[in-house]
């Protein structure tokens, strides 16, 4: 089911990967604001993705509802997706600025590309704005996003009350964090590092770094795997797409629901398998609490207002603070699995499939 999941984000990539067209090319009429600020004299919003292998959202979520939202405010936008190429992104960029784009929100890959895109943004009178993910050393004018060191922490306290380690006292356990690019996975695993390394009767046995890679992780684990074996009580896993990894070893070894195994983002593979109790908990992140703030955003930088945002984080790289819109995640285990479902995050048809076992899962949990 998951290899068939994957091709298929695979072919919405492809399409991805062309701009998405917003609901309305008709210019705003507001004339607020410095008549040299090229955001205040459009309606047009440029929008930046990463890829489409660290997670589904990508492909499917966050182009889906970003563009509603550009239809809700009457904002021409365009999304562009990179496939995990910073030329790409680049380039995309360039041609966003040339269409007239007054605001651009970025996922960036990295933050030294994310920063010479932005940069760029600010000399040609564009106005960026960071989706997701902070670009250290960046011009954003703004920050939208989870609180991601929240999230770490709702990881790290999650994993301790999981069923495979509940009891003991004392359970070794394996990190595979995401990539090193990523601000948010530093911020990630500042959060469950500050829950689990207080935890009393916990020892981190290992550390790997699955680059956000189901294939790395896939690596990274089975070396864990053989170095500690039975050791391993538990595996603290960054997303859901390299605990699929995790999982797919463990049930080699027939060792699947035995060891404790994290997530986050709430996809339809992470859903099934926390329904099969081969994963302990996701992260849900609903798209709406980024996509639905960011749009509104823009469509008030581009009226000419100055938002004043509820929150600011700091630039690591230069102690910049910057304005931002943090929400609030959600965690996900079997006591509350169809929420994303519910909330329209995912679809029925996404989750449950066209297995049996799926499907009498889904029934059992309340999605359909």
């Amino acid at each position: 089911m998951m290899r068939k999941r994957i091709l298929a984000a695979v072919a919405v990539a492809t399409l991805a990967a062309t701009a998405l067209a917003g609901c309305s090319s008709s210019k705003s009429s507001t004339s607020s604001g410095s008549s040299s600020n090229a955001a205040a004299s459009n309606n047009k919003v440029g929008i930046l993705l990463p890829d489409t292998a660290s997670s589904p959202r990508w492909v499917s979520a966050d182009p889906k509802e970003l563009s509603a939202q550009c239809a809700k405010y009457n904002l021409d936008c365009k999304v562009y997706n990179a496939n995990g190429s910073d030329s790409t992104q680049e380039t995309q960029n360039q041609q966003l600025i040339s269409w007239g784009a007054g605001v651009i929100l970025l996922v960036d890959l990295d933050s030294a590309s994310g920063a010479a895109i932005q940069k760029l943004d600010v000399s040609k009178g564009v106005v960026p704005i960071d989706y997701d993910r902070l670009t250290q050393g960046g011009s954003a004018s703004y920050y939208v996003s989870f609180d991601n060191v929240q999230v770490g922490k709702d990881q790290g306290k999650a994993l301790t009350q999981c069923s495979e380690v509940a009891g003991k006292s004392s359970v070794g356990y394996t990190e595979i964090d995401g990539a090193a690019t990523d601000n948010n996975a530093t911020l990630f695993a500042q959060g469950y590092n500050s829950v689990l390394s207080t935890q009393a009767g916990w020892t981190k046995l290992d550390d790997g770094n699955g680059n956000w890679s189901a294939t790395t992780a896939t690596s990274v684990f089975q070396n864990q795997l053989g170095k500690y074996g039975s050791k391993i009580n538990a595996v603290m896993v960054a997303n859901d797409t390299m605990a699929q990894s995790v999982i797919n070893v463990l049930q080699q070894q027939g060792l699947a629901g035995k060891v404790a195994v994290s997530g986050q983002d709430a996809t339809p593979g992470g859903l099934d398998n926390i329904m099969a109790g081969s994963q302990c908990f996701t992260i849900y992140k609903p798209v709406a609490g980024e996509a639905d703030v960011a749009i509104k955003l823009a469509s008030e930088i581009l009226a000419g207002q100055k938002p004043t945002a509820p929150a600011t984080v700091t630039d690591p790289s230069n102690g910049k603070s910057v304005p931002a819109y943090l929400a609030t995640p959600t965690v996900i285990t079997q006591a509350n699995v169809a929420l994303p479902v519910k909330d329209g995050y995912e679809t029925a048809a996404s989750v449950c499939g066209t297995s049996a076992t799926a499907q009498a899962n889904c029934t059992k949990f309340g999605i359909s």
